[in-house]
Formats: C-alpha cells, sequence, structure tokens
C-alpha cells in the first residue's frame, strides 16, 4: 500500500511537470506570436531631408540615423545642408528637398501658408543671438543706432534682432541692416566690415574665439523667455503631405524615439553631429547648453500643450509685426501626423 502510494505521488508529481513544462512552452508560443504579430512590414521609401549645420537643427535628425530609429521604419534619409529655413523652403517648393527642419523665424512661412508643420523638434531655443563689435564704439544695444548689422532675413536670428531693437528705442531705419547668410557673418565681423550680426551656434562660439574681448552679447532668446516661445519644427509642403501622409508617421516616429535619446546623451550627440557637419567637437560641445531638450518629451502627444506653444510663438510675430493677423494653428500644424507619430513611437519601444 505504502509502494502505491508513493507512486501514486511520484506520478501526480510527473505530471504537473509536465503540465508546468507544456504551460512554459505555451507561454513561449504566445509571446513569439505576439512578437510576430507587432513586426510591421514598411514600404522602404527615401526622403531628402533639409537641416541647417548646429545642434539644434541637426540634432534629432542625425541620432534618429545613427541609432537606425529611420531604418526600423523603412526610411532611408539623405540630409541635405542649407544655411537657413527659408532657403529650405524655397527648396520643397520646387521639389528639390522632400521635409526640412527650421528654426522659429521660418515658421512665420508656414503661418502663410508655405509649408505644413508635422513635427515639433524642440519647444524653444537659446541659440540666437545679437553680438556686436565693442572696437567699434558698441558698449549696449542703444550703441546700434547708425551702425551697420547683418542679418539673414526670415531666420530666429533676425527676431531677436527685432526684438532688441525695439527694446533699445531704434527703428530699422536707425540702422544699416545688410543682408548676409549666417555662414559669411564671422568673416565679416573679424574683418571690421559690419558693427554687429544676428546669428545662432555654433557661429556665435566661433566669433567668440575669433573676437576675444571685442565680443559683445547684445541678447538672445534667453532675455524674451518670459513672453515667447522659439519652437523649431519639421515641415514639408501640403502636396508632399497628401500623398505621403505614411512617410511622415514613421518619420515622426523615429524622431520621437531620437527626442528621448538626444535628451539623455546631449554630449554623445553633439560629437556625433560635429563629425556630421565636420566641425570642431568643442565647437558642438559648447552648444549643449543653448536648448530645452526635455520638454518636448514631456508635452509629446498633447495637443493642447504643443498648440499652446505654437500659439505664443504666433504671438510673437504678430507683436513685431512680423504676421498681421492671427492664424489658427490647426491650419498649418498637422497635430494629427504629430499624434499618430507619438503614439506609434510609443508602441515601438
Amino acid at each position: 500500500m505504502k509502494t502505491k502510494r508513493i507512486l501514486a505521488t511520484l506520478a501526480l508529481a510527473g505530471a504537473m511537470v509536465l503540465t508546468a513544462c507544456g504551460g512554459q512552452k505555451s507561454s513561449d508560443n504566445q509571446s513569439q506570436t505576439k512578437t510576430e504579430e507587432t513586426k510591421k512590414e514598411y514600404t522602404p521609401a527615401t526622403v531628402r531631408v533639409a537641416y541647417m549645420p548646429n545642434l539644434g537643427s541637426a540634432s534629432s535628425l542625425f541620432t534618429a540615423m545613427d541609432q537606425g530609429y529611420f531604418k526600423e521604419v523603412g526610411l532611408d534619409v539623405k540630409p541635405v545642408q542649407f544655411q537657413g529655413g527659408p532657403a529650405e523652403i524655397t527648396a520643397m517648393a520646387s521639389g528639390d528637398i522632400d521635409i526640412s527642419q527650421i528654426g522659429h523665424g521660418a515658421h512665420a512661412l508656414c503661418i502663410e501658408g508655405k509649408a505644413k508643420i508635422f513635427q515639433m523638434d524642440s519647444t524653444t531655443s537659446l541659440a540666437d543671438e545679437v553680438v556686436a563689435n565693442k572696437a567699434h564704439g558698441i558698449n549696449k544695444k542703444e550703441d546700434l543706432k547708425g551702425k551697420t548689422i547683418a542679418v539673414a532675413s526670415g531666420t530666429s536670428s533676425e527676431v531677436i534682432l527685432r526684438a532688441i531693437l525695439e527694446s533699445a528705442g531704434l527703428k530699422e531705419s536707425d540702422v544699416n541692416l545688410v543682408e548676409m547668410a549666417v555662414d559669411g557673418m564671422t568673416t565679416a565681423m573679424v574683418s571690421d566690415k559690419v558693427d554687429a550680426c544676428a546669428t545662432w551656434s555654433p557661429n556665435t562660439v566661433t566669433l567668440k574665439k575669433a573676437m576675444g574681448d571685442k565680443y559683445l552679447s547684445l541678447g538672445s532668446n534667453a532675455d524674451y523667455l518670459d513672453k515667447a516661445t522659439f519652437p523649431s519644427s519639421f515641415i514639408t509642403t501640403e502636396a508632399y503631405a497628401q500623398k505621403n501622409e505614411d512617410v511622415l508617421v514613421r518619420f515622426s516616429q523615429a524622431i520621437n524615439k531620437a527626442h528621448i535619446y538626444r535628451a539623455d546623451h546631449i554630449d554623445d550627440v553633439a560629437k556625433s553631429v560635429a563629425k556630421h557637419i565636420d566641425a570642431p567637437e568643442e565647437t558642438l560641445l559648447a552648444s549643449t547648453k543653448e536648448g530645452d531638450w526635455t520638454t518636448i518629451n514631456q508635452i509629446a502627444g498633447d495637443k493642447a500643450a504643443l498648440q499652446k506653444v505654437y500659439e505664443t510663438q504666433q504671438n510673437v510675430f504678430i507683436g513685431n509685426g512680423r504676421i498681421k493677423e492671427k492664424v489658427e494653428t490647426d491650419k498649418y500644424v498637422l497635430y494629427d501626423i504629430m499624434q499618430k507619430g507619438y503614439e506609434a513611437s510609443k508602441n515601438s519601444k
């Protein structure tokens, strides 16, 4: 009787082990099936993307490339370097570029209907600055009167220049504005061709080294954060958006993942961008404090918060006369693509 009980017990234990093993195998199969179901086949697409050679403009783009986020969603991204947002928008209109990364200033063209925003890249920038040469008799912003100032029209730095002139009680007619591409401003300043310039990082870092004690900052985005936001965004044409919504959603998905990596590894990102744009590593590392890399991750997926940023930005344009009347942001911001890209990025983690 005792022997029978032992055998029965062993048989029961063996059955339990087999059941457990069978259950584990079933669980593994279910997990494998689920993983296979979540894998998505993407139609390969090549996308030409315009960017500017600075950390704010290039950081998320090259992070998504370096980390394989674009590849994950079937996108082959071809980066093309430009010197300013308005030139990028012109290139998109002519069909030479599909997507552009723009700074604050060029958003005015989107408000005017020249392009559609489909992904916010950062909520504000601290990279724009008006720099003056002390040796030219400039010690404060009021001293700009009668001086020659280099500026690239339609850029974020022009917005800061206008704000500085207004705060100094000066009109555009009180100064001599010279239209100039940002990559020519450093030489113009060092060679005394202009008295001041409205530029941005990393040019400000280069200028500071070249000018030494003659370098004077008259103001930057940081001076106006209490009443303004200076976002950057990825944009495209209305025609491209209508034909390629899926591509834009995938692009947005990759950029959302890049934002998280950028916030956690900004120094590494700066080093990578330096290689991509062939700039000194120390120059890009010095630019890491000139952007808000975290807030975009906090408000991604929140339409009300994103909308607030663009509405506040528009108020800046209306205040300085760049935009004459308010335009509902839904008319030029594709929030639905932003949302789809955000949700896709969450599901792909």
